[in-house]
């Protein structure tokens, strides 16, 4: 194994509430022991119940952050997260063309955020299916999402069989990815289901903590994903990986923080807290002593 620290990259919008996008992208891959970089596509004015604004990055400036990225660091996997526009959709196409041969590419297909905001316009549709989702190792859509890359299908919702979901993600993976995870958070069933690019489909159960936290679990998800693949493990092990960390990020989420959704806590945050005051005491403790 080699001793240089893999290195992520996120090409996804910033969240100002810090829960979601670069923000969620940048802690999951630090909890993972990997690097994170990030070429940043737009801005959003975010908090835990509205996005009011959002402002895309120029298409050339997306560009030159992933190039210099690429070029100094070296990327050993890359996670798409929000891309809203066309114009943006076409400069990520121009900065995937830019890794070396073999780089793993994850894809959030982002479309609504956990408030309600929608986040790709209904034009950028299709250019995310013709254009990323060919480039694409493995996409990560809920099942609304998935529903939506594939036109919509009948009959079929939030209790939609295991059966029924991995009718949906060959359907999704005729779209060009090499492989697919239907996440479970949409479903009544919290599985996820992954379909290889090998035709394998693995299901990988998990618990469902609906009094939870869950503002940035599809990120958190989809960037541990990324940070598992650039550590080296195989596609269903990362994506083992990726349900468990979600999972408990959503079950210990910030519920105290903002009047919405609150984060996810892929860093264990109340754990951390408890241990900084522990030492703080011992700390104020060993000053007091003669």
């Amino acid at each position: 194994m080699s001793d240089r620290t893999p290195v992520c990259l996120s090409i996804a919008a910033s969240d100002s509430g810090g829960g979601a996008g670069i923000q969620a992208d940048l802690k999951a891959f630090a909890a993972q022991g990997t690097h994170g970089t990030t070429a940043i596509v737009g801005l959003t004015a975010q908090s835990t119940v509205a996005v009011t604004r959002i402002e895309p990055v120029s298409p050339a400036m997306i560009v030159e952050q992933a190039r210099v990225v690429i070029d100094d660091l070296g990327v050993d996997a890359v996670k798409i997260g929000m891309v809203g526009t066309r114009e943006t959709i076409a400069a990520v196409a121009e900065a995937l063309d830019l890794l070396p041969a073999g780089v793993p590419v994850v894809l959030d297909p982002v479309m609504v955020a956990e408030s309600g905001a929608r986040l790709l316009s209904a034009d950028a549709r299709r250019d995310l299916v013709e254009t990323l989702l060919p480039r694409t190792t493995v996409v990560t859509p809920n099942l609304p999402e998935a529903l939506a890359l594939v036109g919509g299908v009948d009959g079929i919702d939030a209790d939609a069989s295991d059966a029924d979901v991995e009718r949906i993600a060959r359907g999704v993976r005729d779209l060009g990815p090499d492989a697919v995870i239907v996440t479970g958070g949409h479903r009544d069933e919290a599985s996820d289901l992954l379909l290889t690019a090998e035709d394998d489909v693995v299901l990988l159960p998990g618990e469902r903590f609906p009094d939870g936290a869950a503002h940035g679990s599809g990120c958190t998800h989809s960037s541990t994903l990324a940070a598992r693949l650039a550590l080296g493990d195989d596609l269903p092990r990362a994506a083992r990986v990726a349900r468990l960390i979600a999972g408990r990020s959503v079950r210990g989420g910030l519920r105290d923080v903002g009047a919405g959704a609150g984060p996810v806590d892929v860093l264990d945050l109340a754990t951390r807290r408890r241990v900084s005051e522990r030492q703080a005491t011992a700390g104020d403790l060993a000053l007091e002593a003669p």
